[in-house]
């Protein structure tokens, strides 16, 4: 823990931001599985709310660990301080009243739970929907567009989320998408009305 540092609150409340750029900030976090499709939905929901002129941005798992995450592996303490990392990094970008969308496998409850108390625990609190992207690690294996669970199948990578780590689905989730039944379009359509019923997505 650093010492001799001192928070500055700037002169701009969270209020006055989401006034002047008309929308409120919140984090969409979609876990699931490697290749269950959270990153295609991602995709599509960042380009349709984009579309409806709102300010929107996407932190995706894999292209985190090309710089913020670089030094990070996929041991159990990794992956607890690659979720903390993005779930700091969600909380600012929610805070400057940006819908955040981030796609992370995120395996471990605890580690999930960390990131949805950060959001609960800023002053006001920040919406923090976290969005289920269910498929089976059959189904996945069947799509395996980057080859992953064959090489894990193979032992070539070692501690593979749903192969030979453990993933702990949520247990209650804002939003629950059955990824082997939901097309990309529906999902970016039942994300989208959720937001707009809560009151987190005016148009």
């Amino acid at each position: 823990m650093a010492t001799n540092i001192t928070f500055h609150p700037g002169t701009v409340t969270y209020e006055e931001r989401c006034s002047l750029l008309n929308q409120k900030g919140a984090t969409i976090w979609l876990t699931g599985l490697s290749a269950s499709g959270k990153s295609t939905i991602a995709t599509a929901l960042e380009q349709h709310l984009l579309s409806l002129k709102k300010s929107a941005y996407r932190l995706d798992g894999d292209n985190i660990r090309f710089g913020l995450n670089k030094d990070l592996g996929f041991s159990p303490k990794d992956r607890e301080e690659n979720i903390r990392r993005i779930a700091e990094v969600s909380l600012l970008f929610a805070s400057s009243s940006t819908l955040t969308v981030t796609s992370f496998i995120s395996p471990y409850k605890a580690d999930r739970d960390l990131a949805r108390a950060l959001h609960a625990k800023h002053e006001p609190a920040l919406p923090f929907i976290e969005v289920f992207v269910d498929a089976s690690v059959e189904e996945c294996e069947k799509r395996d567009p980057k080859g992953l669970y064959k090489k894990a199948r193979a032992g070539e990578i070692k501690e593979f989320t749903g192969i030979s780590a453990p993933y702990e689905a949520p247990e209650k989730p804002e939003i629950h998408i059955d990824a082997n039944a939901t097309s990309i379009e529906e999902s970016v359509r039942i994300i989208t009305e959720h937001l707009i019923s809560k009151g987190y997505l005016t148009l």
